[in-house]
């Protein structure tokens, strides 16, 4: 194994890259860091790193130097939206290094992502139907994964800690700016106000998806992003999903049958900062459904999708296990799963009266495939799921090849 130069750029709010990174040096790489504000600061620790002080139009030169310096072959980072993230990506490119994409996992709850070159939108994974027929057909059935314990506390007090460290940015990173569209107190305002009144919510849900799954009347479902994915903003031809919410409703209401029910359920990790209850009974009025929506702060996803006759959505990875139970599926956008066999082609319009359900053996060899490819077993929050994700992404990260190299 040929010893290599690993730059660390942002990652995800927990102490996963400083683990990754102790145990590429451990195999004897080097190690390199940019830390852009207190936050990334914070979760380094005492590890040597670069400070980034400067504007934004001055990164590329300050990589660029440092690209050359050092002689850096890989870069590792964690979403490849973020601003400083484009100017690294391209100045990488530009020297032909290898690239290693950081996402949350495909195949939630027990894989996490990593891509070269780039993740969701931006993954070099093919839209070809017959390719995954091919080397699908070779490759054994992943499952699930080993398990781990995690919880969204855990979560939660990593984001709070990132950002209470970023509290030193005016003083030590005053050009820095975040890549959130939201103050991060503004946010847990919003999580505050949101989270206390999620039991009564889903005593509500649970009324609401009893009498759906036992009435026989066909429903779809249409699960919530949130406003600050970066699928949406950057893969998507929406601003926000109070736009998606109003294109979805308005052919409900003009093509769907006039027996059928839309459920549109929230995202579970939503700050509350809009209130999608009001926006969708604006919209009932407005498309004349009153009655033939209804909206689910929380609730068994899995069991909604049991019975839906359709999903709608945009490129959420709901739309994963929505083609797993062979529920007839349409992507607004275009997500990784988006291509004939699998989902829905033709316009919304047309779905709610003429969507198919997916051929399911091309889902399991797209599945087989993409976990073969893309996915890592382990987690970013936890000990255990951080211990699991650093383990087996260390043959991945040091190969020459990715898997996805392999096999095109």
């Amino acid at each position: 194994m040929s010893m290599r130069s690993f730059l660390f750029l942002q990652a995800v709010c927990s102490p996963f890259f400083p683990r990754l990174a102790d145990r590429l040096a451990a195999d004897g790489h080097r190690i390199y860091r940019v830390n852009f504000n207190g936050g990334d600061t914070a979760y380094w620790g005492m590890r040597p790193a670069w400070s980034f002080r400067g504007s934004l139009d001055t990164l590329p030169c300050f990589l660029d130097e440092k690209f050359r310096s050092f002689h850096i072959t890989d870069l590792v980072l964690f979403g490849d939206r973020r601003p400083v993230h484009l100017s690294a990506i391209r100045c990488a490119k530009a020297r032909a290094m290898r690239i290693h994409v950081f996402e949350e996992g495909y195949f939630r709850p027990y894989w996490i992502t990593l891509e070269r070159d780039g993740v969701n939108g931006n993954s070099l994974l093919p839209r070809d139907p017959d390719w995954y027929r091919e080397v699908g057909a070779s490759l054994p059935d992943y499952g699930d994964g080993e398990p781990f314990q995690s919880n969204l506390r855990a979560r939660a007090m990593h984001d709070m800690a990132y950002h209470l460290a970023n509290l030193i940015n005016p003083l030590l990173f005053p050009r820095y700016r975040t890549h959130w569209p939201y103050v991060s107190a503004v946010e847990y305002a919003g999580y505050a106000r949101r989270f206390p009144a999620l039991p009564f919510q889903a005593r509500r849900a649970r009324v609401i998806i009893n009498k759906l799954l036992h009435s026989g009347e066909p429903y779809y479902l249409l699960p919530l992003q949130l406003n600050t994915d970066a699928q949406i903003l950057h893969h998507s031809p929406f601003t926000n999903m109070t736009d998606v919410i109003n294109y979805v409703m308005r052919s409900f209401a003009e093509h769907a049958g006039s027996d059928a029910r839309l459920v549109i359920k929230n995202h579970p990790l939503d700050t509350g900062l809009e209130n999608y209850r009001r926006i969708i009974r604006r919209l009932e009025r407005r498309f004349d459904v009153d009655g033939r929506v209804e909206y689910l702060e929380t609730g068994d996803l899995s069991a909604l999708l049991s019975r839906a006759q359709g999903v709608i959505t945009v490129n959420s990875t709901v739309g994963l296990p929505s083609l797993m139970q062979g529920r007839p599926t349409i992507a607004l956008s275009n997500p990784i799963y988006n291509f004939p066999g699998l989902t829905f082609q033709g316009p919304l319009d047309a779905f709610w009266r003429e969507g198919t359900a997916p051929d399911g053996e091309l889902f399991r060899r797209f599945r087989n495939t993409v976990i073969h490819t893309t996915q890592v077993n382990g987690g970013f929050y936890s000990a255990q799921g951080i211990g699991m994700a650093v383990s087996n992404s260390l043959r991945r990260l040091e190969s020459e090849r990715s898997p996805l190299d392999a096999l095109l």
